[in-house]
């Protein structure tokens, strides 16, 4: 699906949710992508991307950078705590901050570099074992602690269930947002986005209905 035909169906949820479409930030997932099509989208204009690993984005986008100023990076998939380092140095925002280490590995990090990435904390709405996330019954408990440690948190992040209807995790999302005062909410992709944007999605990652299906390469 083109990119255009996307930002349409962006701007009519946002439409249909009486919500400001400036509101909505689209996050092409251009994780184990050619070059090829992510510069495509760069070509239309798009200049906020999300990637899954570290040393992925660490070989893709600094010559990507230079030939396209004022692209955004946002890490949306798990960090490593041995990757705080790098990954404080080339992304914008990281949407998966989802346990007391790692919170306090990026909070010494930053006491050295003066300064941190927007964050968002992952919750982990279906409890599933296998997931990463903050689990919701300490979620709010978390959220306390990462803030004690002087951490920018602008949101928290979510990806539900497969077999479950997202609408709900979606929404459990909202409420634990607004009650601990945050008001970025990560949420939607591509099968999902216009729901995620109906309940307040401030972020949506959307990839195979961007650039099509990814292409397999080797882990990190």
């Amino acid at each position: 699906m083109p990119y255009s035909d996307i930002q349409e169906r962006i701007a009519r949820a946002a439409d249909s949710a009486g919500r400001s479409l400036q509101s909505i930030h689209l996050i092409a997932v251009s994780k184990v992508q050619p070059i090829e099509r992510v510069k495509s989208v760069l070509d239309a204009g798009h200049r906020l991307f999300g990637e899954n690993r570290v040393q992925e984005a660490s070989d893709k986008w600094p010559d990507l950078r230079t030939q396209y100023p004022e692209t955004e990076i946002h890490l949306i998939g798990p960090l490593q705590t041995n990757k705080v380092k790098p990954a404080l140095a080339l992304f914008s925002a990281i949407h998966s901050l989802d346990r007391p280490k790692l919170a306090r590995k990026i909070a010494a990090e930053t006491q050295t570099r003066g300064t941190c990435p927007d964050l968002l904390v992952q919750v982990n709405t279906g409890e599933e074992p296998q997931k990463a996330g903050i689990l919701p019954h300490d979620a709010d408990a978390f959220i306390a602690e990462c803030r004690q440690m002087d951490l920018p948190l602008s949101g928290l992040m979510v990806i539900p269930p497969v077999s479950e209807e997202p609408a709900l995790h979606f929404a459990l999302l909202a409420k634990i947002a607004e009650r601990n005062g945050l008001g970025g909410l990560s949420m939607g992709m591509s099968a999902d986005f216009e729901t995620a944007i109906a309940l307040g999605a401030t972020h949506i990652r959307v990839g195979s209905a961007i650039f099509g299906e990814r292409v397999p390469i080797s882990s990190e």
